[in-house]
């Protein structure tokens, strides 16, 4: 049934040609990043038919390529029967309008692409909205070209009454966008607004937040997903895990109770990836200031992929710009499992761990590191509060790692393992003192 609808999938695929060039001395990092290129048009519902390529100090202004390779480009996307023609790199306004001329073609490039996998994906109004501005910042300075079709006459006083239609035309498109823009950034500064106050709500319980951060398609949803079904969750808190770039783009946050009070928030948040838009990164800013508030985070890395060392430079390059560089993390190196030489797993190695989240036994030991670094801090407390301050025994007795019960004729006495923070608020019931 999989490969029938692999086929069905296929046959319905847009045909696409990869072009890429090479300014660096790295060839294996720009096969890489070709070969990446490949996957992200796959997970758009794309079928690379080919690739052309060139090595260059730089590339074309005018052109991206050299005058000679667009030539071939324009033939092999003939003899290939391409429909679409996608560029490795971000194409500048002129760029994109020369090539789409010369090569008449449709012409795609990573930025673009990117969009439109973000596009498909998103799910909740927060992350619908940041693609949309993405995109419509993305879309403005590229508008010069898209209205070929139309006029271009008269007109010197510059009144929008002596213009042509195109110039028209375009000009009623810039401000549409630019009015759009506004709107968005309005909304999504409610929506940021919202989910402060979430964030707020979290922070008050004093639970700790953990974040998955790294590369796309590591297995951080699987790692979610797998500590879910171990600690009894309902099955609807579950996230989408798919083996495909950016499977996920909505920030997911789910309550982990471990027991014995030892809970923590766990964030599963959207992967990165080398040449991440500019603005992709900045319009999912507010998402990702969940892992800049997190108190620990999990970078998860394929360790099955021959490039995961550049997959982890990618990685640290996003935190850094995220502010997110000097928070506490693990580094979980995943998928050991489909290692042709598997070394034992799982195993920890200071604030390294090597597993599989398909295994249970790989998901607790990665649980038990989480909580050593998590409630390291925390502190045992002895108080004796009062019966008249019942709330307060609530509270510690689901917020806190409750050691013994006593029922004493003054009050109930908690030894517990608790926040700092409680430790100072309830100073005045510890060692009996009303």
């Amino acid at each position: 049934m999989e490969d029938r609808n692999q086929r069905a999938i296929q046959e319905h695929s847009e045909r696409v040609l990869l072009a890429g060039v090479d300014c660096g001395n790295d060839a294996e990092e720009f096969e890489r990043s070709m070969a990446e290129l490949a996957e992200l048009s796959k997970a758009c519902v794309m079928e690379p038919v080919g690739m052309v390529t060139q090595k260059m100090e730089m590339v074309n202004k005018a052109l991206y390529l050299g005058t000679g390779k667009v030539a071939e480009l324009r033939e092999s996307a003939q003899l290939l029967d391409a429909e679409l023609i996608i560029f490795n790199d971000t194409l500048t306004p002129s760029q994109l309008r020369n090539l789409q001329q010369e090569l008449k073609k449709p012409v795609m490039d990573r930025t673009a692409l990117i969009l439109d996998i973000f596009e498909s994906r998103a799910r909740t109004r927060e992350a619908k909205l940041q693609v949309e501005a993405a995109r419509l910042q993305y879309l403005l300075p590229r508008l010069v070209g898209m209205h070929e079709a139309l006029t271009r006459q008269g007109g010197t006083s510059g009144s929008m009454s002596s213009r042509g239609a195109g110039e028209k035309k375009l000009e009623l498109d810039r401000r549409r966008i630019e009015h759009r823009i506004v709107e968005l950034n309005r909304e999504l500064e409610q929506v940021s607004r919202e989910r402060e106050v979430q964030r707020k709500k979290r922070q008050s319980s004093r639970l700790p937040l953990v974040a998955l951060v790294g590369y796309t398609n590591a297995g951080k949803s699987t790692i979610l997903n797998r500590m879910l079904e171990m600690f009894g969750m309902d099955d609807e808190k579950r996230v989408l895990e798919k083996d495909m770039l950016f499977a996920t783009l909505d920030t997911s946050v789910r309550r982990i109770n471990t027991g014995n009070n030892k809970d923590f928030l766990l964030s599963d948040t959207v992967g990165f990836i080398h040449k991440l838009p500019h603005g992709l990164v900045k319009a999912f800013r507010s998402t990702l200031l969940e892992v800049k508030n997190a108190d620990l985070l999990l970078q998860v890395v394929d360790y099955s992929d021959t490039h995961y060392q550049k997959h982890m430079e990618t990685t640290t390059e996003t935190l850094n710009e995220l502010g997110a560089g000097n928070i506490p993390m693990i580094t979980v190196f995943n998928k050991n499992d489909k290692l042709e030489e598997k070394p034992p797993y799982p195993r920890s190695v200071r604030d390294k761990i090597y597993i599989s989240a398909k295994e249970d036994s790989s998901v607790s030991m990665l649980v038990d590191m989480i909580l050593e670094k998590t409630y390291a801090d925390f502190q045992e407390m002895c108080l004796l509060i009062p019966y008249e301050r019942g709330s307060v025994v609530s509270y510690f007795m689901e917020n806190t790692h409750v050691l013994s019960v006593e029922y004493e004729k003054e009050g109930t006495r908690l030894r517990v393992m608790c926040h700092p923070g409680d430790k100072e608020k309830y100073g005045c019931y510890e060692d009996g003192k009303a």
